[in-house]
Protein backbone atom coordinates (compact mmCIF):
# COMPACT_ATOMS: atom_id res chain seq x y z
CA UNK A 1 0.00 0.00 0.00
CA UNK A 2 2.82 2.04 1.03
CA UNK A 3 4.29 2.30 -2.69
CA UNK A 4 1.07 2.68 -4.52
CA UNK A 5 0.56 5.86 -2.40
CA UNK A 6 3.87 6.81 -3.18
CA UNK A 7 3.18 6.49 -6.83
CA UNK A 8 0.12 8.26 -6.93
CA UNK A 9 2.05 11.53 -4.83
CA UNK A 10 4.81 11.15 -6.75
CA UNK A 11 2.99 11.53 -10.06
CA UNK A 12 1.21 14.28 -8.83
CA UNK A 13 4.31 16.21 -8.03
CA UNK A 14 6.18 15.50 -10.79
CA UNK A 15 3.24 16.87 -12.98
CA UNK A 16 3.35 20.08 -10.51
CA UNK A 17 7.14 20.19 -11.01
CA UNK A 18 7.19 19.35 -14.73
CA UNK A 19 4.03 22.23 -15.31
CA UNK A 20 5.81 24.49 -13.38
CA UNK A 21 9.26 23.76 -14.98
CA UNK A 22 8.89 23.35 -19.06
CA UNK A 23 7.28 26.68 -19.24
CA UNK A 24 9.62 28.72 -16.98
CA UNK A 25 11.94 26.65 -19.83
CA UNK A 26 10.45 28.20 -22.55
CA UNK A 27 10.17 31.67 -21.21
CA UNK A 28 13.71 31.39 -20.62
CA UNK A 29 14.40 30.66 -24.20
CA UNK A 30 12.14 32.93 -25.34
CA UNK A 31 13.26 35.73 -23.25
CA UNK A 32 16.93 35.51 -24.42
CA UNK A 33 15.72 35.02 -27.97
CA UNK A 34 14.03 38.38 -27.37
CA UNK A 35 17.05 40.19 -26.08
CA UNK A 36 18.97 39.26 -29.13
CA UNK A 37 16.69 40.37 -31.52
CA UNK A 38 16.29 43.52 -29.89
CA UNK A 39 20.43 43.98 -29.16
CA UNK A 40 20.99 43.14 -33.42
CA UNK A 41 18.08 45.27 -34.40
CA UNK A 42 19.10 48.35 -32.68
CA UNK A 43 23.11 47.55 -34.58
CA UNK A 44 21.77 47.17 -37.62
CA UNK A 45 19.70 50.19 -37.23
CA UNK A 46 22.63 51.79 -36.33
CA UNK A 47 24.12 51.17 -39.47
CA UNK A 48 21.26 52.07 -41.30
CA UNK A 49 21.91 55.60 -40.55
CA UNK A 50 25.83 55.01 -41.35
CA UNK A 51 25.05 53.42 -44.91
CA UNK A 52 22.33 56.29 -45.69
CA UNK A 53 24.87 58.82 -44.57
CA UNK A 54 27.42 57.09 -46.86
CA UNK A 55 24.91 57.08 -49.92
CA UNK A 56 24.52 59.91 -49.62
CA UNK A 57 27.84 61.62 -49.65
CA UNK A 58 29.49 59.17 -51.22
CA UNK A 59 31.93 58.29 -47.89
CA UNK A 60 32.46 54.73 -46.91
CA UNK A 61 35.48 54.83 -45.00
CA UNK A 62 33.30 55.75 -41.43
CA UNK A 63 31.21 52.57 -42.30
CA UNK A 64 33.62 50.30 -43.21
CA UNK A 65 35.17 51.04 -39.94
CA UNK A 66 32.67 50.83 -37.87
CA UNK A 67 32.03 47.42 -39.72
CA UNK A 68 35.41 46.43 -38.89
CA UNK A 69 34.98 47.54 -35.55
CA UNK A 70 31.92 45.22 -35.20
CA UNK A 71 33.00 42.04 -36.90
CA UNK A 72 36.46 42.60 -34.88
CA UNK A 73 34.50 42.88 -31.66
CA UNK A 74 31.61 40.63 -31.88
CA UNK A 75 32.74 38.00 -34.66
CA UNK A 76 29.38 39.42 -36.75
CA UNK A 77 30.25 40.38 -40.01
CA UNK A 78 27.99 43.26 -41.53
CA UNK A 79 27.37 43.32 -45.80
CA UNK A 80 26.25 46.66 -46.79
CA UNK A 81 24.87 47.30 -50.44
CA UNK A 82 23.42 50.10 -52.16
CA UNK A 83 19.99 50.43 -54.35
CA UNK A 84 22.56 48.59 -57.58
CA UNK A 85 23.56 45.61 -55.38
CA UNK A 86 26.81 46.84 -55.18
CA UNK A 87 28.94 46.23 -52.23
CA UNK A 88 29.76 48.86 -49.82
CA UNK A 89 31.16 46.59 -46.78
CA UNK A 90 31.59 42.91 -47.92
CA UNK A 91 33.48 40.12 -46.35
CA UNK A 92 34.62 36.83 -47.16
CA UNK A 93 31.67 35.57 -44.45
CA UNK A 94 29.02 37.55 -45.79
CA UNK A 95 29.28 38.63 -49.58
CA UNK A 96 26.67 39.26 -51.87
CA UNK A 97 27.91 36.57 -53.96
CA UNK A 98 26.27 33.92 -52.28
CA UNK A 99 22.72 32.74 -53.03
CA UNK A 100 21.13 32.99 -49.76
CA UNK A 101 22.52 36.48 -49.25
CA UNK A 102 21.53 37.57 -52.21
CA UNK A 103 17.99 36.42 -52.07
CA UNK A 104 17.69 38.58 -48.55
CA UNK A 105 19.06 41.41 -50.38
CA UNK A 106 16.44 40.92 -53.01
CA UNK A 107 13.84 40.42 -50.61
CA UNK A 108 14.89 43.56 -48.84
CA UNK A 109 15.12 45.57 -51.42
CA UNK A 110 11.49 44.83 -52.31
CA UNK A 111 10.44 46.24 -48.59
CA UNK A 112 9.63 42.42 -47.56
CA UNK A 113 9.83 41.58 -43.78
CA UNK A 114 12.25 39.37 -42.40
CA UNK A 115 11.15 36.24 -41.08
CA UNK A 116 11.43 35.70 -37.57
CA UNK A 117 14.76 33.85 -36.00
CA UNK A 118 13.70 30.41 -34.43
CA UNK A 119 13.23 30.47 -30.15
CA UNK A 120 17.42 29.83 -29.50
CA UNK A 121 17.89 26.75 -27.39
CA UNK A 122 21.17 25.43 -25.79
CA UNK A 123 21.22 23.25 -29.20
CA UNK A 124 20.63 26.39 -31.28
CA UNK A 125 24.12 26.88 -33.65
CA UNK A 126 22.62 28.73 -37.22
CA UNK A 127 24.03 31.98 -36.76
CA UNK A 128 20.48 34.43 -37.74
CA UNK A 129 20.08 36.80 -40.06
CA UNK A 130 19.07 40.79 -39.67
CA UNK A 131 18.31 42.62 -42.89
CA UNK A 132 17.29 46.45 -42.86
CA UNK A 133 16.21 48.89 -45.98
CA UNK A 134 18.43 52.14 -46.15
CA UNK A 135 15.91 54.91 -46.54
CA UNK A 136 12.50 55.34 -46.64
CA UNK A 137 10.02 52.81 -47.92
CA UNK A 138 9.37 54.15 -51.23
CA UNK A 139 12.56 54.91 -51.94
CA UNK A 140 15.04 52.48 -50.94
CA UNK A 141 18.85 53.75 -51.29
CA UNK A 142 20.47 49.86 -50.05
CA UNK A 143 20.77 46.92 -47.75
CA UNK A 144 22.05 46.37 -44.41
CA UNK A 145 22.61 42.66 -43.43
CA UNK A 146 24.05 41.45 -40.22
CA UNK A 147 24.66 37.71 -39.75
CA UNK A 148 24.44 37.62 -35.56
CA UNK A 149 26.29 34.18 -33.77
CA UNK A 150 23.59 32.61 -31.48
CA UNK A 151 26.27 30.79 -29.30
CA UNK A 152 26.63 33.31 -27.06
CA UNK A 153 22.56 33.26 -26.41
CA UNK A 154 22.54 29.18 -27.09
CA UNK A 155 25.04 29.24 -23.81
CA UNK A 156 22.88 31.40 -21.55
CA UNK A 157 19.83 29.59 -22.45
CA UNK A 158 21.60 26.40 -21.78
CA UNK A 159 22.79 27.70 -18.30
CA UNK A 160 19.16 29.16 -16.96
CA UNK A 161 18.16 25.67 -18.39
CA UNK A 162 20.52 24.00 -16.03
CA UNK A 163 19.86 25.88 -12.90
CA UNK A 164 15.77 25.50 -13.77
CA UNK A 165 16.66 22.03 -13.94
CA UNK A 166 18.23 21.59 -10.97
CA UNK A 167 15.47 23.59 -9.28
CA UNK A 168 12.96 21.18 -10.68
CA UNK A 169 15.24 18.45 -9.49
CA UNK A 170 15.45 19.92 -6.10
CA UNK A 171 11.71 20.43 -5.55
CA UNK A 172 10.82 16.68 -6.93
CA UNK A 173 13.18 15.23 -4.25
CA UNK A 174 11.64 17.49 -1.29
CA UNK A 175 7.88 16.36 -3.08
CA UNK A 176 9.09 13.06 -3.04
CA UNK A 177 10.71 13.47 0.72
CA UNK A 178 7.32 15.07 1.60
CA UNK A 179 5.43 12.42 -0.37
CA UNK A 180 7.49 9.56 2.08
CA UNK A 181 6.88 11.36 5.64
CA UNK A 182 3.24 11.82 4.79
CA UNK A 183 2.88 8.00 3.14
CA UNK A 184 4.67 7.07 6.66
CA UNK A 185 2.88 9.22 8.92
CA UNK A 186 -0.68 7.83 8.05
CA UNK A 187 0.19 4.45 6.61
CA UNK A 188 2.12 3.78 10.42
CA UNK A 189 -0.79 3.73 12.22
CA UNK A 190 -2.48 0.90 9.66
CA UNK A 191 0.29 -1.16 10.01
CA UNK A 192 0.03 -0.83 13.73
CA UNK A 193 -3.61 -1.84 13.12
CA UNK A 194 -3.28 -4.30 11.01
CA UNK A 195 -0.44 -5.97 13.76
CA UNK A 196 -3.38 -5.75 16.17
CA UNK A 197 -5.95 -7.33 14.49
CA UNK A 198 -3.55 -10.24 13.91
CA UNK A 199 -2.53 -10.07 17.22
CA UNK A 200 -6.18 -10.49 18.76
CA UNK A 201 -6.92 -13.29 15.86
CA UNK A 202 -3.94 -14.72 17.66
CA UNK A 203 -5.79 -14.33 21.08
CA UNK A 204 -2.83 -11.63 22.60
CA UNK A 205 -3.88 -8.82 24.34
CA UNK A 206 -2.27 -6.05 22.48
CA UNK A 207 -2.70 -2.18 22.33
CA UNK A 208 -1.92 -0.26 19.18
CA UNK A 209 -0.56 3.43 19.83
CA UNK A 210 -3.18 5.80 19.46
CA UNK A 211 -1.04 9.43 19.59
CA UNK A 212 0.18 9.27 16.08
CA UNK A 213 -1.42 9.95 12.79
CA UNK A 214 -4.17 11.64 11.31
CA UNK A 215 -6.90 12.46 14.18
CA UNK A 216 -9.44 9.75 11.84
CA UNK A 217 -6.76 6.72 12.75
CA UNK A 218 -6.41 8.38 16.30
CA UNK A 219 -9.71 8.08 17.28
CA UNK A 220 -10.28 4.49 14.85
CA UNK A 221 -6.98 2.84 17.22
CA UNK A 222 -8.68 3.86 20.58
CA UNK A 223 -11.79 2.31 19.33
CA UNK A 224 -9.49 -0.41 18.27
CA UNK A 225 -7.97 -0.82 21.97
CA UNK A 226 -11.37 -0.74 23.59
CA UNK A 227 -12.22 -3.60 21.32
CA UNK A 228 -9.44 -6.10 21.56
CA UNK A 229 -9.47 -5.78 25.35
CA UNK A 230 -13.10 -6.68 25.33
CA UNK A 231 -13.35 -9.57 23.10
CA UNK A 232 -10.13 -10.64 25.03
CA UNK A 233 -11.46 -10.38 28.28
CA UNK A 234 -14.86 -11.88 26.98
CA UNK A 235 -12.94 -15.23 25.76
CA UNK A 236 -10.80 -15.30 29.37
CA UNK A 237 -14.27 -15.19 30.85
CA UNK A 238 -15.26 -17.33 29.27
CA UNK A 239 -12.69 -19.80 29.87
CA UNK A 240 -12.67 -19.40 33.21
CA UNK A 241 -16.58 -20.09 33.80
CA UNK A 242 -16.07 -23.45 31.63
CA UNK A 243 -13.02 -24.31 33.99
CA UNK A 244 -14.86 -23.12 37.19
CA UNK A 245 -18.08 -25.11 36.38
CA UNK A 246 -16.36 -28.23 35.82
CA UNK A 247 -13.98 -27.96 38.79
CA UNK A 248 -16.74 -27.37 41.00
CA UNK A 249 -18.89 -30.08 39.58
CA UNK A 250 -16.17 -32.63 40.21
CA UNK A 251 -16.90 -32.16 44.24
CA UNK A 252 -20.26 -33.25 43.96
CA UNK A 253 -19.77 -35.89 41.16
CA UNK A 254 -16.91 -37.89 43.12
CA UNK A 255 -19.71 -37.90 46.12
CA UNK A 256 -22.54 -39.30 43.78
CA UNK A 257 -19.70 -41.73 42.84
CA UNK A 258 -19.38 -43.08 46.27
CA UNK A 259 -22.99 -42.62 46.85
CA UNK A 260 -23.20 -45.00 43.54
CA UNK A 261 -20.77 -47.33 44.45
CA UNK A 262 -21.72 -48.04 48.00
CA UNK A 263 -24.77 -49.32 46.69
CA UNK A 264 -23.91 -52.16 44.76
CA UNK A 265 -23.99 -54.07 47.88
CA UNK A 266 -27.94 -53.56 48.50
CA UNK A 267 -29.00 -53.74 44.77
CA UNK A 268 -30.98 -57.12 44.46
CA UNK A 269 -31.05 -58.71 41.14
CA UNK A 270 -33.94 -56.73 39.76
CA UNK A 271 -32.44 -53.53 40.09
CA UNK A 272 -28.42 -54.25 38.76
CA UNK A 273 -29.66 -53.40 35.10
CA UNK A 274 -31.13 -49.92 36.31
CA UNK A 275 -27.69 -49.77 38.39
CA UNK A 276 -25.58 -50.15 35.73
CA UNK A 277 -27.35 -47.99 33.45
CA UNK A 278 -26.58 -45.39 36.11
CA UNK A 279 -23.36 -46.14 36.73
CA UNK A 280 -22.82 -45.75 33.29
CA UNK A 281 -24.00 -42.26 32.96
CA UNK A 282 -21.98 -41.39 36.27
CA UNK A 283 -18.79 -42.32 34.32
CA UNK A 284 -19.87 -40.47 31.04
CA UNK A 285 -20.40 -37.78 33.29
CA UNK A 286 -17.24 -37.77 34.89
CA UNK A 287 -15.41 -38.49 31.34
CA UNK A 288 -17.56 -35.05 30.28
CA UNK A 289 -15.86 -33.01 33.13
CA UNK A 290 -12.41 -34.43 32.59
CA UNK A 291 -12.82 -33.25 28.66
CA UNK A 292 -14.07 -30.01 29.62
CA UNK A 293 -11.61 -29.78 32.05
CA UNK A 294 -8.76 -30.65 29.60
CA UNK A 295 -10.47 -28.11 26.63
CA UNK A 296 -9.98 -25.42 29.33
CA UNK A 297 -6.74 -25.68 29.71
CA UNK A 298 -5.96 -26.26 26.09
CA UNK A 299 -7.50 -22.93 25.63
CA UNK A 300 -5.67 -21.34 28.68
CA UNK A 301 -2.65 -22.76 26.55
CA UNK A 302 -3.49 -21.65 23.17
CA UNK A 303 -3.90 -18.35 24.62
CA UNK A 304 -0.48 -18.13 26.44
CA UNK A 305 1.10 -19.90 23.18
CA UNK A 306 -0.14 -17.23 21.46
CA UNK A 307 1.62 -14.37 23.60
CA UNK A 308 4.49 -16.08 24.27
CA UNK A 309 8.05 -14.85 22.34
CA UNK A 310 10.09 -18.11 22.44
CA UNK A 311 7.56 -21.04 22.45
CA UNK A 312 9.18 -24.32 23.52
CA UNK A 313 10.09 -26.76 21.76
CA UNK A 314 9.68 -31.08 21.41
CA UNK A 315 11.66 -33.25 19.78
CA UNK A 316 9.30 -35.37 17.03
CA UNK A 317 10.54 -38.56 17.34
CA UNK A 318 11.13 -39.44 20.77
CA UNK A 319 7.73 -37.88 21.83
CA UNK A 320 6.02 -39.91 18.98
CA UNK A 321 8.18 -43.09 20.38
CA UNK A 322 7.20 -42.41 24.02
CA UNK A 323 3.53 -41.72 23.74
CA UNK A 324 3.60 -45.00 20.90
CA UNK A 325 4.50 -47.16 23.78
CA UNK A 326 2.49 -45.88 26.47
CA UNK A 327 -0.54 -46.81 24.21
CA UNK A 328 0.50 -49.84 22.86
CA UNK A 329 -0.98 -51.95 25.97
CA UNK A 330 -4.07 -50.40 25.42
CA UNK A 331 -3.72 -51.01 21.75
CA UNK A 332 -2.63 -54.83 22.23
CA UNK A 333 -5.72 -55.18 24.68
CA UNK A 334 -8.45 -54.09 21.86
CA UNK A 335 -6.09 -56.33 19.37
CA UNK A 336 -4.69 -53.12 17.21
CA UNK A 337 -1.43 -53.34 15.46
CA UNK A 338 0.16 -50.30 15.92
CA UNK A 339 3.11 -49.88 13.20
CA UNK A 340 5.55 -46.87 12.86
CA UNK A 341 6.97 -45.81 9.69
CA UNK A 342 9.77 -42.75 9.21
CA UNK A 343 9.50 -40.30 11.71
CA UNK A 344 12.65 -37.68 11.00
CA UNK A 345 13.96 -36.33 14.13
CA UNK A 346 13.64 -32.42 13.98
CA UNK A 347 12.76 -29.84 16.97
CA UNK A 348 8.70 -28.62 16.44
CA UNK A 349 7.39 -25.04 17.46
CA UNK A 350 5.85 -26.56 20.51
CA UNK A 351 5.56 -28.19 24.05
CA UNK A 352 6.27 -31.40 24.69
CA UNK A 353 3.72 -31.22 27.15
CA UNK A 354 1.14 -30.34 24.11
CA UNK A 355 2.41 -32.55 21.69
CA UNK A 356 2.06 -35.28 23.53
CA UNK A 357 -1.74 -34.36 24.15
CA UNK A 358 -2.69 -34.13 20.78
CA UNK A 359 -0.81 -37.67 20.29
CA UNK A 360 -2.62 -39.25 23.04
CA UNK A 361 -6.41 -38.25 21.60
CA UNK A 362 -5.07 -39.42 18.15
CA UNK A 363 -4.03 -42.73 19.54
CA UNK A 364 -6.86 -42.94 21.92
CA UNK A 365 -9.22 -42.50 18.98
CA UNK A 366 -7.46 -44.89 16.37
CA UNK A 367 -7.54 -47.19 18.85
CA UNK A 368 -11.27 -46.84 20.33
CA UNK A 369 -12.96 -46.18 17.09
CA UNK A 370 -10.50 -47.70 14.82
CA UNK A 371 -9.64 -50.59 12.82
CA UNK A 372 -6.99 -53.43 13.80
CA UNK A 373 -4.03 -51.74 12.33
CA UNK A 374 -3.15 -48.65 13.32
CA UNK A 375 -0.12 -46.78 11.35
CA UNK A 376 2.03 -43.61 12.31
CA UNK A 377 4.57 -41.77 10.36
CA UNK A 378 5.63 -38.38 9.58
CA UNK A 379 7.73 -36.31 7.19
CA UNK A 380 8.66 -32.60 6.83
CA UNK A 381 8.68 -29.91 3.99
CA UNK A 382 9.65 -26.09 4.03
CA UNK A 383 9.82 -25.84 7.66
CA UNK A 384 6.57 -27.64 8.31
CA UNK A 385 6.36 -30.96 9.54
CA UNK A 386 3.19 -33.46 8.80
CA UNK A 387 2.30 -36.16 11.47
CA UNK A 388 0.15 -39.17 9.74
CA UNK A 389 -2.02 -41.44 11.79
CA UNK A 390 -4.22 -44.00 9.33
CA UNK A 391 -6.24 -46.33 10.85
CA UNK A 392 -8.21 -49.04 8.84
CA UNK A 393 -11.55 -48.72 10.62
CA UNK A 394 -15.19 -47.42 9.17
CA UNK A 395 -13.77 -44.08 9.18
CA UNK A 396 -16.08 -40.87 8.52
CA UNK A 397 -18.29 -39.55 5.69
CA UNK A 398 -17.16 -36.13 3.92
CA UNK A 399 -19.59 -34.50 6.11
CA UNK A 400 -18.92 -35.75 9.36
CA UNK A 401 -14.94 -35.01 9.04
CA UNK A 402 -16.60 -31.59 8.30
CA UNK A 403 -17.48 -31.55 11.82
CA UNK A 404 -15.62 -33.93 13.49
CA UNK A 405 -13.33 -30.98 15.38
CA UNK A 406 -16.27 -28.82 16.51
CA UNK A 407 -16.69 -29.16 20.51
CA UNK A 408 -19.49 -32.04 21.44
CA UNK A 409 -19.51 -33.19 18.33
CA UNK A 410 -20.20 -37.00 17.68
CA UNK A 411 -21.13 -39.69 15.00
CA UNK A 412 -24.68 -40.74 15.24
CA UNK A 413 -26.58 -43.98 13.91
CA UNK A 414 -26.50 -47.24 15.38
CA UNK A 415 -22.74 -47.93 17.38
CA UNK A 416 -22.23 -45.05 17.32
CA UNK A 417 -19.20 -43.65 19.92
CA UNK A 418 -20.01 -42.67 23.45
CA UNK A 419 -17.43 -40.60 23.58
CA UNK A 420 -17.63 -36.44 25.23
CA UNK A 421 -16.73 -35.37 21.57
CA UNK A 422 -13.82 -32.97 22.98
CA UNK A 423 -10.96 -35.00 21.88
CA UNK A 424 -10.69 -33.47 18.41
CA UNK A 425 -11.64 -29.78 19.58
CA UNK A 426 -8.84 -30.16 22.05
CA UNK A 427 -6.35 -31.13 19.97
CA UNK A 428 -7.56 -29.09 17.30
CA UNK A 429 -6.67 -26.23 19.37
CA UNK A 430 -3.71 -26.79 20.39
CA UNK A 431 -2.50 -27.17 16.95
CA UNK A 432 -3.60 -23.92 15.78
CA UNK A 433 -2.44 -22.58 18.87
CA UNK A 434 1.66 -23.05 17.81
CA UNK A 435 0.76 -22.17 14.13
CA UNK A 436 -0.47 -25.47 12.91
CA UNK A 437 -3.34 -27.33 11.22
CA UNK A 438 -5.67 -30.04 11.80
CA UNK A 439 -6.93 -32.06 9.01
CA UNK A 440 -9.29 -35.45 8.71
CA UNK A 441 -8.94 -37.40 5.38
CA UNK A 442 -10.37 -40.19 3.79
CA UNK A 443 -8.21 -43.54 4.11
CA UNK A 444 -8.74 -45.98 0.66
CA UNK A 445 -10.43 -48.48 0.55
CA UNK A 446 -12.05 -47.90 4.48
CA UNK A 447 -10.33 -45.54 7.60
CA UNK A 448 -9.59 -42.24 8.64
CA UNK A 449 -5.90 -40.54 8.36
CA UNK A 450 -5.90 -37.53 10.62
CA UNK A 451 -3.01 -35.15 9.74
CA UNK A 452 -1.18 -32.79 12.06
CA UNK A 453 0.81 -30.14 10.57
CA UNK A 454 2.97 -27.97 12.83
CA UNK A 455 6.15 -25.71 12.13
CA UNK A 456 9.52 -26.92 12.30
CA UNK A 457 12.24 -25.27 14.60
CA UNK A 458 14.86 -23.50 11.93
CA UNK A 459 18.24 -24.47 12.38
Amino acid sequence: MRARLLVALLVFALAAVAGFAVPLLSATAEQRTQQLVISRNADVDRFVLLAQQAVESGDTAMLRTEAESYRSLYNEPVLVVDANRRPLVESRELSVDQPPVRALVEATLRNQATPAPETVGPWSAEPVMFARPVGPSTRVAGVVLLRASVDAAAADVGRRWLLTGLGAVAAALAFAALAWLFARWVLKPLRQLEDGVLAVAGGRRVQVPASTGPKELRVLAAEFNQMSDAVLESAEQQRRMVADASHQLRNPMAALRLRVDSLAPRVDEGGQRTYQATVTEVERLESLLDGLLALAVAESTATRAAAAGSPEHAGLRSVLAERVDAWRPSADRSDVDIKVGEVPDVLLRCPESDLAQILDVLLDNAISYGGPELALSASVQDDTAAILVRDNGPGLSEEDRAKATERFWRRGGDGAPRGTGLGLAIAERLTTAHGGRLSLHGTQPHGLTVRVELPVVSS
